[in-house]
C-alpha cells in the first residue's frame, strides 16, 4: 500500500511503514502542510494493528532542514510559541506516544526541527553522510519540538548543553559514540538495513513494546515507589496479551514465539 500526500510519501511494507519526508528540493523542509500530513500518517500507523513498526526518513540528500524560514521570514511578527503548539508540538507527540515502534533513518542532514524529530523517535539508524545539529543558536532561537526534553537523556546534561548552545554539527560518526544513534552504515545501505530493522522489531509482542515505551518515560519523572507500581500496572496488562500466553507456550514447548501484536 502506498499513500501519496503532498508533502510526504506513506507506504507500508509487509507490517512496517514508511513515512518518507518529500520535499528534496526543499532539504525536507517542514512546511504547516507537512506537519499536519507527519502527524496524520503517525496516527494512521497507529491505528492500523496491521502495522507494527514506522521507519520516517527523508526523501533526497536531507533528512529534514528544519523548518522553511521562507513561511515565517515576513515582515508580521511571528509568535513563536503559538507556532509551535499549534504545528510542532501536535506532531512530536503523535510520535512519541506511538504506541508502536518509530525508527528514524537518518539520510543526510538532520538540523532544528528536523534534528529534533530525530531525536522523538525510539531508535536512529544513520547513513555515514548523516549529521545533526541543533541550529537554533544561529538565529537567535532555543531548541524545541522536544530536544530539550529528548538531547539531555540521550547524552546526559553537559553535553546536551555543549551541542544546544555551541550549534556545532555532529557527524554520523560522533553521534554513535555519543549513543544517539543505533548503528551507522554506508548510504546505499541504509534503507535495507532500517527495513531490516523494523521488520525484526514487527515481529516482537507489539503491545508490549508500547507498555516499555510508556513505563520508561513515566519512569523518568516518578519516584522509586511511583515506578515500582507503575510498572505493576504495565505488567498487568502485558500479562493479559495474547502474545504474552504464546511467549510462555513458546519457552515450555521450546521452539521460537509467533507473536501476533495481540
Amino acid at each position: 500500500m502506498k499513500a501519496v500526500f503532498e508533502t510526504i510519501i506513506f507506504e507500508v511494507q509487509e507490517n512496517v511503514a514508511i513515512l518518507t519526508l518529500n520535499r528534496p528540493d526543499k532539504l525536507n523542509a517542514f512546511t504547516e502542510q507537512m506537519n499536519e500530513e507527519i502527524m496524520k500518517a503517525c496516527q494512521q500507523a497507529g491505528q492500523d494493528p496491521s502495522i507494527r513498526a514506522l521507519i520516517i526518513t527523508g526523501a533526497g540528500r536531507a533528512f529534514c532542514a528544519g523548518e522553511d524560514l521562507a513561511s515565517v521570514s515576513g515582515d508580521q511578527a511571528v509568535d513563536h510559541g503559538e507556532f509551535l503548539r499549534k504545528r510542532y508540538n501536535p506532531m512530536i507527540m503523535a510520535i512519541h506516544q506511538s504506541e508502536k515502534p518509530v525508527i528514524a533513518a537518518v539520510n543526510g542532514a538532520a538540523a532544528g526541527a528536523g534534528c529534533s524529530l530525530a531525536l522523538a523517535c525510539d531508535f536512529r539508524i544513520a547513513s555515514s553522510k548523516a549529521s545533526f545539529i541543533e541550529a537554533f543558536i544561529h538565529i537567535g532561537l532555543v531548541p524545541d519540538s522536544g530536544s530539550c526534553y529528548f538531547l539531555p537523556r540521550l547524552v546526559g546534561l553537559g553535553k546536551a548543553l555543549e551541542l544546544a548552545i555551541l550549534g556545532e554539527k555532529v557527524t554520523a560518526q560522533e553521534a554513535l559514540e555519543l549513543g544517539l544513534v543505533r548503528l551507522v552504515t554506508e548510504p546505499d545501505q541504509l534503507q535495507a538495513e532500517a527495513l531490516a530493522f523494523a521488520q525484526r522489531l514487527a515481529q516482537m509482542p507489539t503491545k508490549a513494546i508500547g507498555l516499555i515505551k510508556r513505563t520508561m518515560y513515566q519512569g523518568l519523572t516518578s519516584t522509586l515507589e511511583q515506578a515500582l507500581e507503575y510498572e505493576a500496572y504495565a505488567q498487568r496488562i502485558a500479562g493479559q496479551t495474547a502474545d504474552h500466553q504464546e511467549g510462555v507456550k513458546a519457552f515450555i514447548e521450546k521452539r521460537q514465539p509467533r507473536f501476533e501484536g495481540k
